[in-house]
């Protein structure tokens, strides 16, 4: 497949094909990013590439929520990353398409975005106000026996669910249905699941379907035997909204 340029937001979290994604951006290389999309024609998509960042590597620093503005602090493109940026990414990412971008009084953006299709990072540009890169686009591959281990992971994810409230003490809400197409279900497992960033990771650059299908059977009936034998978890939510200390 041909290469394309993005611009790049880093994150400490992953966005999966289909999923939305709400950002509050406030430092000032990616309040550039958002006026540039904002600038474009009204029929033009307004794509950017989300991209983890690696544990062990800081982003620059930030207070939670949003900051005075009066106190920001105005990085460079590289700030936080180091001086080759893209050794403080994944490999892999996801394009994100901004349906809305709303401008604040103090000069932050509220942002909705949701992801498209992932990509593989090639090289990162830092000329700019913000980090742009070379990208090649990454087609979905169904994969050996997709259908089957969608199947299993609809029973393991479910299992999981009733785990999961169970330890919490809560009821579990109302079962609703599962998409039944291996690739969205694989997705939506992937974010839905309380897992670390690495374990988002890898099962984001997954080769195909069926081999994030078989990893996440593999983690959800691991995850459910665990939770079967504590007492009570924290306080965690089952479908948690990515953070942006951007």
């Amino acid at each position: 497949m041909t290469s394309a340029r993005l611009p790049l937001f880093p994150l400490n979290t992953v966005l999966f094909p289909g999923l939305v994604m709400p950002l509050n951006v406030f430092e000032q290389r990616y309040r550039s990013l958002m006026r540039d999309l904002s600038a474009l024609p009204e029929d033009a998509p307004r794509r950017f590439g989300v991209i983890a960042i690696r544990d062990g590597h800081e982003v620059a620093p930030s207070a939670l929520g949003l900051p005075d503005s009066g106190t920001l602090p105005d990085p460079g493109p590289t700030a936080g990353f180091g001086p080759d940026p893209a050794k403080s990414f994944h490999s892999v990412g996801c394009v994100a398409d901004a349906a809305t971008i709303r401008e604040q009084k103090d000069g932050t953006f509220e942002v909705l975005a949701t992801g498209t299709t992932r990509f593989e990072l090639l090289s990162v540009d830092s000329s700019g106000p913000y980090l742009t890169a070379e990208v090649k686009e990454l087609e979905e591959e169904p994969g050996e026996g997709a259908g089957a281990l969608a199947s299993g992971v609809v029973r393991a994810f479910r299992m999981y669910q009733k785990r999961l409230a169970g330890a919490r003490e809560r009821t579990l809400a109302a079962e609703q249905d599962l998409p039944g197409e291996p690739s969205v279900l694989s997705y939506l497992v992937a974010a839905a699941a309380v897992l670390d960033t690495p374990a988002k990771q890898r099962l984001l650059q997954a080769p195909d379907t069926a081999s994030r299908l078989a990893e996440e059977l593999k983690l959800l009936r691991a995850e459910s035997a665990v939770i079967g034998k504590l007492p009570s978890l924290p306080a965690v939510d089952l479908t948690r909204r990515p953070t942006s200390p951007n």
